[in-house]
């Protein structure tokens, strides 16, 4: 009976042990949990500034200094839109010239608009970042995502910066017509392919010998339809 006792009391003292262990334990991760999660939070609020601060301030450090207030662009001014004009109307509305901005005049200027969001605008009012990830010999033709930016003379409705989709149509500098001479002159020797970036057709047409002439009989026919282009994807010039 003694023997059976002391087993019971060792097995509480066990249970009791290890719940102090696991309590422990629990209390010590939330401690750890609430510290980081603080610092994280602490960090956040002193790294981070609102994206819209800062295309405030890009489109403020594009302003002009030391000039006339009439003269600045729409990046530089804050008008009050009417929300109910109607769609490609044309209106007259107040504009502020912003605060951190240093020009001399009137800040309060009139300016003429065409009742429309910036993203409406025709393609040459406003300037998109071009790119050349893309191939534009695609078939079907390829588009990419890029920033517009509407030019400083159009007054719109909404952010000026905008996303905008776009047909790959870049160039690197290949001339159709180099490479139409290259293809009957030397085309049995790989120049043209050569002169493309077609590195790997260009050696097998040097060392043989343009396919026996087949192969450059193939690629005047090419690329006097365009069908052949420059190994980058990019367009002619």
């Amino acid at each position: 009976m003694f023997g059976m006792n002391v087993v019971r009391i060792n097995s509480k003292n066990v249970i009791f042990l290890i719940l102090g262990i696991l309590s422990t334990t629990i209390k010590q991760a939330h401690m750890g949990y609430e510290s980081i999660a603080s610092y994280a939070l602490k960090d956040a609020n002193t790294n981070s500034t609102p994206a819209f601060s800062n295309r405030k301030e890009e489109s403020i450090n594009l302003c002009p200094t030391g000039g006339q207030c009439s003269e600045l662009g729409g990046e530089c001014l804050k008008c009050n839109f009417n929300a109910n004009c109607v769609y490609g109307d044309i209106y007259k509305v107040n504009c502020t010239v912003l605060d951190q901005v240093d020009c001399i005049g009137e800040t309060t200027i009139e300016k003429t608009f065409m009742c429309r969001y910036c993203y409406q605008t025709e393609h040459w009012e406003h300037k998109c970042q071009q790119k050349n990830s893309c191939s534009s010999i695609a078939s079907p033709q390829q588009y990419y995502r890029t920033n517009c930016t509407v030019n400083s003379d159009v007054i719109c409705l909404g952010r000026r910066t905008f996303l905008k989709n776009l047909p790959c149509n870049w160039t690197g500098g290949y001339r159709w017509s180099t490479a139409f001479i290259l293809s009957i002159t030397l085309g049995g020797f790989g120049a043209d392919r050569f002169y493309l970036g077609h590195w790997q057709e260009g050696i097998g047409k040097l060392f043989s010998f343009g396919g026996l002439g087949v192969w450059t009989l193939i690629d005047v026919m090419l690329i006097s339809m365009r069908y052949l282009g420059p190994a980058d994807g990019s367009l002619y010039i």
